[in-house]
């Protein structure tokens, strides 16, 4: 427990840091650990990153933050470098790669590798397009501390309180006094960004907005834990004490901006 937290609190410190340097330190490092989930990702259902379609993975995931960074990395006079045509692109791709590969790979390896790409290329190039947008610091800051104290609460919750669990058939370790803590204290928080910047969120939005994201990163864990019971895989890597992989502390990051573009479709 006391390495869990301490690992927690360093590797948060340090995310934080890279956030507030600026749009390209975090930009960069986002894109790396992007690159790390897909890897671990693809480790889960038995791919090394030597092969051929773990690479076009990447590359398709890579494009669709390009694409995201068109502007700033000066590619806006390629008017085909869009979001959607990268998905198709990549769909074209991975079904085209079961025919060059001559029956080497089936349709579910493909199936799995295009929705770790879609997944984790989407959740990730949008943390990496809401830094570059009017108040995106903040916007960014909201939805990371809502996360973190939505974990906090349900872990410290659900150790001292727990006793119904919530998914045992997924996570058995997860109870249902748990996620109501972590729902409750991820409000506290929201609420407070709304009184300290009601000229971005009114209270009321920032406590809805705190809401879903708190939800949305409960169920991104869930998720993640149902692709590794599927896997019969206990944990994603070991690169972070305490927490396993790096998909293990940022599958609820993932999912939530994965599904938060909806909402804020004005960036």
């Amino acid at each position: 427990m006391k390495v869990r937290i301490i690992s927690g609190v360093l590797g948060a410190i340090f995310f934080l840091l890279l956030l507030w340097l600026g749009s390209w330190w975090y930009s960069v490092f986002i894109w790396i650990l992007a690159t790390i989930c897909f890897l671990e990702y693809c480790r889960l259902f038995g791919f090394t990153y030597k092969k051929p379609q773990v690479m076009l993975g990447i590359l398709i995931f890579w494009l669709m933050i390009v694409a995201r960074l068109k502007t700033q990395l000066g590619l806006a006079f390629l008017p085909t470098l869009t979001y959607s045509n990268v998905l198709i692109l990549g769909l074209v791709l991975f079904l085209s790669l079961l025919v060059f590969s001559r029956n080497q790979f089936d349709i579910y390896q493909m199936a799995h590798l295009f929705i770790g790409t879609i997944y984790i290329g989407l959740g990730f190039s949008y943390m990496i397009k809401i830094i570059w947008q009017p108040d995106g610091f903040l916007w960014s800051l909201f939805v990371l501390l809502i996360i973190w104290a939505n974990d906090t609460g349900a872990y410290f919750t659900g150790k001292n309180f727990g006793k119904r669990k919530l998914w045992p058939s997924i996570s058995p370790n997860k109870t249902i006094e748990g996620s109501i803590g972590g729902i409750i204290l991820g409000l506290v928080v929201s609420g407070f960004f709304g009184y300290l910047f009601p000229q971005i969120w009114t209270i009321s939005y920032a406590i809805g907005l705190g809401l879903l994201i708190s939800v949305l990163g409960q169920l991104g864990d869930l998720v993640e834990s149902a692709i590794k019971r599927s896997t019969g895989t206990k944990d994603s890597g070991k690169i972070m004490p305490g927490h396993g992989g790096v998909l293990d502390r940022f599958d609820s990051l993932i999912f939530t901006f994965l599904v938060l573009q909806i909402f804020t479709s004005s960036f």
